[in-house]
């Protein structure tokens, strides 16, 4: 017997849920290009060795969650599992074409292993921000303006910025070290993972959702205290100019990055009404080693990754309305009026007014049935002797109007 349902971690999106999704991807496409960035479409999948170098060969991204298959060519492939390095491997490839800065955008799914649940599904949306080629303050503090934008936007309000800097490649060694001394004297208190694993990447140890190993963390050294002149004036830079922007945010001092090729700052928004494990609806921060990883020439860059699924969630949470399909006009006809119908349905699409009406004679009743299920806004109902009934759906006040007159009243009610 056929199934029917979609696999596991995955989920068809119907209405009314992808109408609300629409129109976050229409937000997201409006606002990235007002801010002057533009779309970049990658592959769905890429060479397993790129996000292996991204990521990192020992992190749980590699080892844990990324869908790998070989190819008829016996080549090892990977679905997206994140944005970034696809669009920096795109940009190293075309960059005499592109030009520097390059400031990119996408809005796209991507793909993960891991154990399903509410706010993490195997298939997500993303929209993601990049802006390459620029080392100062200035391309930190606008990616991080534009996400605050989108979210306020989205109508959500009961998140947080947060914000730390975790140095780089100068002054992040001598803070590994002290922090790996700190670690070495609370090893029993840190869940098994990292009571053994710590030494290799002990920041990770900061960024762990554990209650135990929060506990730990909140009394490490923190690494602000420990940055060099440049890293320290880069930061309070960020800080300065997320101020002049009117973004509040929040200084988090165990917010880290456990690959060497992030550099600065790091960020996230936070929502308060997700479960922890999925509070992030948005992350980002500075990969200015990145490109070099992946054997190109140093690149310095910046951005985020969105996830569109949390966030049409927490908006669920915080009891936002959905947007209700764009249906304007449903043409309501029976019989000898079907031909004047589809003409009027004609002359209200041609004027761009969203417009539909039935496919096969239906009754009235009926028709206005589909009319509500549709979502439209008007019934325009045609009626012997070639007059035309305007009903407004929500309260069901009718208007007469003239035939040649409905497309021009009905541009008016919008």
């Amino acid at each position: 017997m056929t199934e029917f349902t979609p696999p596991r971690g995955t989920e068809d999106l119907l209405p009314p849920e992808s109408q609300a999704m629409a129109v976050l991807y229409d937000a997201a496409h409006r606002l990235a290009q007002r801010y002057g960035y533009r779309y970049v479409e990658t592959p769905a999948f890429e060479a397993t060795e790129l996000f292996a170098r991204s990521s990192g060969q020992t992190s749980d991204v590699v080892s844990k969650e990324m869908y790998t298959f070989t190819d008829r060519s016996d080549r090892s492939l990977t679905l997206r599992p994140e944005g970034t390095a696809p669009v920096l491997r795109t940009y190293l490839a075309h960059q005499q074409d592109l030009g520097t800065p390059f400031k990119a955008y996408y809005v796209n799914q991507a793909w993960r292993y891991g154990r399903p649940q509410k706010g993490r599904l195997r298939e997500f949306r993303v929209f993601g921000v990049e802006v390459l080629g620029v080392e100062g303050p200035e391309p930190d503090v606008e990616v991080i303006a534009l996400g605050d934008a989108f979210l306020r936007g989205a109508g959500l309000q009961r998140f947080e910025l947060q914000v730390n800097s975790i140095g780089d490649q100068v002054c992040r060694p001598a803070y590994r070290e002290l922090l790996i001394e700190y670690l070495e004297g609370q090893r029993e208190r840190l869940r098994d993972e990292h009571r053994d694993r710590f030494r290799e990447n002990p920041l990770r140890v900061l960024d762990c959702k554990d209650e135990a190993c929060r506990d730990v963390a909140a009394d490490a050294p923190k690494i602000v205290d420990h940055l060099c002149d440049p890293c320290r004036e880069h930061f309070e830079a960020v800080q300065r100019g997320l101020e002049a922007e009117g973004v509040k945010f929040a200084l988090e001092p165990t917010l880290v990055r456990g690959l060497d090729y992030y550099r600065r700052t790091a960020f996230e928004f936070v929502s308060e009404v997700l479960g922890p494990q999925q509070s992030t609806v948005c992350g980002g921060g500075r990969y200015d080693g990145l490109a070099e990883v992946l054997g190109g020439r140093a690149t310095p860059g910046v951005g985020f990754g969105l996830g569109l699924d949390r966030v049409l969630l927490a908006g669920q949470e915080e009891g936002i309305e959905q947007p209700k399909p764009g249906l304007m006009c449903y043409v309501v006809a029976e019989g000898d009026q079907l031909p004047k119908a589809r003409e009027l349905l004609r002359t209200l699409r041609a004027a761009g007014i969203s417009a539909d009406a039935p496919l096969e004679d239906r009754r009235r009743k009926r028709q206005m049935e589909l009319a509500v299920r549709a979502g439209a806004r008007f019934a325009v109902i045609l009626e012997e002797g070639g007059t035309v009934t305007v009903k407004r759906l929500e309260d069901g006040q009718e208007q007469s109007v003239p035939m040649t007159d409905v497309a021009a009243w009905i541009g008016e009610q919008t």
